[in-house]
Formats: structure tokens, sequence, C-alpha cells
């Protein structure tokens, strides 16, 4: 008589796209099944403030799971209905909530998290963009963690872990390949159990760092720094806060511009001149920073699309002549 394998319960928590991404990867794994799926109650978008579904809510009904919503799990209701679900494993992908003790204790396996750093670097809330704008070395990585859940933020025991090079990489773009990590990177945790020889390694309190949630002024561009460090801040902060930098051209109004990535001209002469300092030569709008000319790519003016930083300048700046245009700082 053939074998039955055990199916395992399990309850999903998250919310953005990248628990989406994660809660796709498990809802492919043969030796489980969701049950119930949890996320963020739906909330106000756009201009016209329309509730608006997470993500993770609107995959979970696309693939016909239960969905829960709970404001929090402060009320015993909650804790009691998660409890009816009877979950062997409870999945944890960016959901948005600090868990209690009793919603932790819920599962028959410890509780899982994906969290998008090496811990115990980089714990907290923007793991992804702090982590790009913080490390602009030749070689830096950041990577994917799976943990446990513990009371303290992000500090429980690690299962599993994987890194990818930060180099190239914008907000944006990293954001998406550390979700296909995790949901991958989960499933091999996931099957570790089934087969009894999974093992978690404590974190080393020493070194632990934490990522604050990101503000629009985490956006603003220095120019009194290296020019891999204005390339990191501005590939962190894209797409969201965006990179922003207030620019002073000569017989102009002060223009604040977001910026898109742009490029190191190491092989371009930087002369004693101050970091800031904005120079056309008639193909490229490029910045002084303090050791390299950081050539500007896309560039938004308040009210306008993207465009190029040559159409912009044809357009909105329309120098006399070529060389030394204006300046650029940060806002205030």
């Amino acid at each position: 008589m053939a074998e039955t394998k055990e199916c395992f319960r399990i309850v999903f928590m998250g919310t953005p796209e990248l628990a989406a991404t994660v809660l796709r990867a498990v809802a492919g794994w043969p030796a489980g099944r969701i049950v119930a799926v949890y996320t963020q109650p739906d909330r106000p978008a756009g201009r016209g403030h329309k509730l608006t579904p997470s993500p993770v809510k609107v995959l979970a009904q696309s693939l016909g799971l239960p969905v829960e919503q709970p404001l929090n799990f402060k009320d015993e209701e909650s804790c009691r209905k998660l409890a009816e679900y009877k979950p062997d494993f409870l999945l944890v992908a960016a959901y948005g909530l600090l868990l209690p003790v009793p919603v932790i204790e819920t599962p028959r396996f410890p509780p899982l998290n994906v969290h998008t750093s090496l811990l115990p670097r980089y714990r907290g809330a923007a793991p992804i963009q702090r982590a790009l704008m913080e490390n602009w070395e030749e070689g830096a990585q950041t990577g994917v963690s799976i943990m446990e859940i513990v009371q303290a933020l992000d500090a429980g025991p690690v299962y599993a872990q994987e890194a990818l090079p930060l180099a190239g990489h914008t907000g944006g773009t990293l954001h998406d390949a550390l979700a296909e990590t995790g949901g991958r990177l989960l499933l091999s945790v996931l099957d570790q159990f089934a087969a009894g020889t999974a093992h978690a390694v404590p974190q080393d309190e020493t070194q632990a760092t934490y990522a604050a949630k990101l503000s629009k002024a985490d956006g603003y561009v220095d120019w009194n720094a290296p020019a891999a460090a204005v390339d990191a801040r501005i590939r962190a902060v894209t797409p969201w806060p965006g990179a922003r930098s207030l620019f002073h051209f000569d017989g102009k109004e002060a223009q604040l511009l977001q910026l898109g990535p742009g490029k190191i001209l190491r092989d371009m002469p930087l002369p004693r001149i101050l970091p800031g300092s904005v120079f056309w030569d008639g193909s490229l709008l490029r910045v002084a920073c303090t050791d390299a000319w950081y050539a500007l790519g896309s560039v938004r003016p308040q009210g306008k699309k993207d465009m190029e930083a040559r159409a912009f300048v044809n357009g909105f700046v329309r120098p006399e002549s070529k060389g030394l245009c204006g300046r650029a700082e940060r806002p205030a």
C-alpha cells in the first residue's frame, strides 16, 4: 500500500506586491494547502481615495483562497478565528503588523517570515532601499533571510539565506529580484521541515542594524559626496520616494527636479570646482560630486513627465553656450 504524504495546512500573511510574489510561490508547494490568507484591510488610494484591496488580496481571490482582513489581533475573536484554521505553518511576508504572542504560538511549526536582507543587518521597515543607499562599494550584496518570528523585531533565528549583488539595481528592480528569491527560498525551507531536517541559526546581536522607514527626505541628493554614493542613493529611492535635487540654472528660477539613475563619468577629468556645479556640454548634463562627474539620466520637472536630461535642457534651460550653467543642491 502506497505511503500517504502529509498535506500541511498553511495560513499566509502579507500585503504588498512582494508578498503577492511569495504567495504565488507558496500556492504551488505540492506538500501544502493554503487554508487562509491574511492581509491588511482595504485602504483608500488614488485621487478619488477609493478603497483598494492589497495585491495579496487580489491574488488570493483569483486563486479562490479565503481572505481574512482583521484590523489587528488585539481582540480575542481575531485570534480565535486564526486558531480555527489549525495551521501547521504560519508564513509571513511584509504583512505590516507586529504579531502578538497568541498568533505566533498558533501554528504547529515555528512561524516563518521572509525578510529582504541578510540578517542581522537591516532589520525593520526599509531593508531593500537602505542596503542600496548605504552599500555602494564594489561587490556589495544584500539578500533574503527566512527566519522564525519572535516577539523582537526581525530577531528570530535564521533557517536560510541567499545573497544577491546590489550592482545595477534600483529599489524597484531589487524588490522584484528579492521577492522571487524569497519565494523560492521559503519553499526550500518548507521542504526541510517536511523532511524533518530544518535547522535555524541564532542571529549575532552585535551585528544587528536597523533599516528605518523611508520618507521623501531620503530622496534628497547631497552632491557633497562621492559619485558612487550619489548614484546609490538615486537608484535606492527609484521608484519611491524618488530622488530630488534643487537646480539653480543661470538666469532661471530654481527648479526642483526628480532624477532617474544616471551614470558616473570616471574617465572625464573633474576640475577643482564646488560639488553641485552643473555643466552642459551639448549632449550631457552633468553635476560635480566630490570625486567625479555624474551625468543625469531622466529628469522630471514639477508637474511634467519624465524626459531625458538633454530634452530638458533644450526645452526648459536653453543655455546660451556650453560650460558651467548653474548649481544643484539638496533641498532645504
